[in-house]
């Protein structure tokens, strides 16, 4: 069996859905033995890890990301070319038409442009409705959770059984940091009292708002003991929010290898999205 992961979202700024592919494609190559689990375009090996941009060179980007517009706005047969000799093709949201031959399969993350379309850039609505028609011609799908399951049932109408809900892993680095590291990453970004951290990219969705409110309203005396930290790129949010990022320690987009030994600093850790 001849798999192809469609891996142009490696080659743009992303975040989740890059972090999910990256680690993905590597350990199902692991896994499943040499030339079992290809990708599209072919990045054997993967560069570094980075969400700003692509993990690939200049020409391995756009050897990518050319047959990837050719495919989804021209009639041209682009995207059987690229599926050739596969049985299965696990396609992105960014493939608008994929091949034919391959039996299809798409990884469901969530189903927010639906629910709360409010709070996502035209953008992500645009590429929402290409995928969500991906979906009811995929011959299965992945949800990384349960409540996404549920959610594509109720919302795109898809049948459960098509869908097999997969929770995505986590990174190796972050099960065990050494404690140097963790003490580097304190220095580099001068981390000197106790923090509450929070990662992701600043957007509405993440709630960014509620979250420096509720900082503000702790008394003095916790504020000073306890550092609020934001990480992350600033995404689609509005300039109301960007401008009060500065009521926290904003550290903006983090290298990678950093995270881990960040995260293993922090006192707590806060996620307060909105789903």
């Amino acid at each position: 069996m001849r798999v192809v992961i469609d891996a142009t979202p490696l080659l743009v700024r992303s975040a989740g859905v890059k972090n999910y592919l990256y680690y993905w494609i590597q350990h199902m190559q692991r896994a499943a033995g040499p030339g079992v689990v290809g990708t599209f375009p072919h990045l054997e090996p993967l560069g570094a890890l980075n969400h700003e941009r692509s993990v690939a060179g200049f020409w391995r980007t756009w050897s990518g990301l050319g047959p990837l517009a050719l495919a989804n706005h021209t009639r041209l047969p682009v995207a059987d070319w690229v599926g050739r000799g596969a049985d299965i093709f696990h396609a992105s949201h960014l493939f608008e038409r994929p091949p034919r031959r391959a039996r299809l399969t798409a990884t469901i993350y969530d189903v927010t442009t639906r629910m709360m379309p409010e709070l996502h850039s035209s953008g992500n609505l645009r590429a929402d409705r290409g995928f969500a028609n991906l979906c009811r011609h995929a011959r299965k799908l992945i949800a990384i959770s349960h409540s996404t399951k549920a959610d594509a049932v109720r919302v795109l109408d898809l049948p459960p059984d098509k869908i097999v809900v997969i929770h995505p892993g986590v990174p190796d680095a972050f099960f065990a940091v050494p404690p140097g590291a963790v003490e580097s990453v304190r220095t580099r970004y001068a981390l000197h009292r106790p923090f509450v951290l929070f990662v992701g990219t600043i957007e509405p969705r993440k709630n960014v708002d509620a979250l420096l409110d509720a900082y503000r309203a702790l008394a003095p005396s916790l504020r000073e003991e306890f550092e609020l930290v934001l990480v992350g790129p600033t995404g689609w949010a509005g300039p109301e929010t960007i401008a009060r990022l500065g009521e926290a320690r904003y550290l903006g987009y983090i290298p990678e290898p950093d995270l881990a030994p960040l995260t293993a600093a922090a006192a707590v850790f806060v996620y307060p999205s909105l789903y």
